[in-house]
């Protein structure tokens, strides 16, 4: 199994934090780092910290040379596509071809309203996704690119340079059984399936493979990440110092104790909880179920201690 490091880039993610969770991602023999595409934190106080999701892989692919990268996952929303599909296929160039185009439907409505973006209807906005990525791929693509769709059109369009991978991954994010499983099934290279425990994961997974039958495609060609929450720790001391670390730094958690709080993670939510040995079996149940790549949720984004634990004690484990 794969591990990633991912992190909320809203909340309070300096320049230097970043460089630093570069060098780190790298060095431990992570295989890929993911950050969220937010404008500001969901909690006060917003006055925070939050780089700019695609400027930020320009520094990514300048001070790493093996790791994968990209978002986890870029809001539909926020960016017309041709503008998405000239900054991917760029920094995937610098990267040597180390970028994978995370995508999703879109879902704050806060951060819309703040900046003025349109926030169509969920149907709207999953047809906006759909015609997004047929966009991106016609631009990608080595023609000029013509595209007529209910809301992006294209018209002898051309993207230079093109991206270093052909096709350049596309990870799709979220279950909607309908519509999303669907756009997963016609146009993802990976599927992120987030939170949720491995029942939940089961039947998302059958259903895509319906999908991936109506529409002549082999489900095999598809790869199943998941973002997951972690607490870890040497010893259970060491877990619930974790788990109080983490409290501590979201508001969400406020008024729950350690005990409770770890309970309602292990239970629910999809976290990892526990020492590395704990940890590794339940990577193992996630590997047998189907998951193959877990981008581990870094909510204690300067703790690198705890990164440094799981590739010692975790990663030599569970990797290829």
């Amino acid at each position: 199994m794969d591990l990633g490091v991912m992190i909320e880039g809203q909340d309070g993610l300096s320049w230097d934090l970043w460089r630093r969770l570069i060098r780190a991602t790298e060095d431990l023999g992570y295989e890929s780092l993911w950050r969220s595409d937010h404008f500001f934190p969901f909690a006060e106080p917003r006055e925070r910290e939050a780089l700019e999701t695609f400027i930020s892989f320009v520094l990514v692919a300048e001070e790493s040379s093996r790791i994968r990268f990209g978002p986890m996952v870029a809001s539909a929303t926020f960016r017309h596509p041709s503008l998405l599909a000239r900054m991917a296929a760029q920094i995937d160039v610098l990267s040597g071809g180390r970028f994978i185009c995370g995508i999703g439907a879109g879902w704050n409505v806060p951060e819309h309203e703040s900046f003025g973006l349109p926030f169509p209807s969920v149907g709207e906005r999953i047809d906006r996704l759909d015609e997004q990525i047929r966009v991106l791929k016609a631009l990608w693509a080595d023609e000029p690119a013509n595209f007529e769709g209910k809301h992006f059109q294209l018209k002898d369009a051309v993207c230079y340079p093109k991206p270093i991978q052909q096709p350049l991954p596309m990870l799709v994010g979220g279950g909607g059984e309908k519509r999303t499983l669907r756009i997963v099934a016609e146009h993802a290279d990976e599927w992120n399936f987030v939170g949720g425990d491995l029942d939940t994961y089961n039947h998302k997974r059958e259903v895509l493979e319906q999908h991936c039958a109506d529409v002549g495609r082999d489900p095999a060609e598809i790869r199943h990440s998941q973002m997951a929450g972690f607490v870890i720790g040497k010893d259970d001391a060491a877990v619930s110092a974790h788990a109080d670390e983490i409290k501590a730094r979201n508001p969400v958690f406020a008024g729950t104790s350690t005990g409770e709080l770890l309970d309602r993670l292990r239970t629910r939510g999809g976290w990892l909880v526990g020492t590395p040995g704990e940890v590794v079996e339940e990577m193992g149940r996630r590997e047998q179920a189907g998951l193959t790549c877990l981008q581990l949720q870094h909510h204690s984004q300067e703790n690198f201690e705890v990164l440094e634990l799981i590739a010692s004690e975790v990663l030599p484990q569970v990797q290829d």
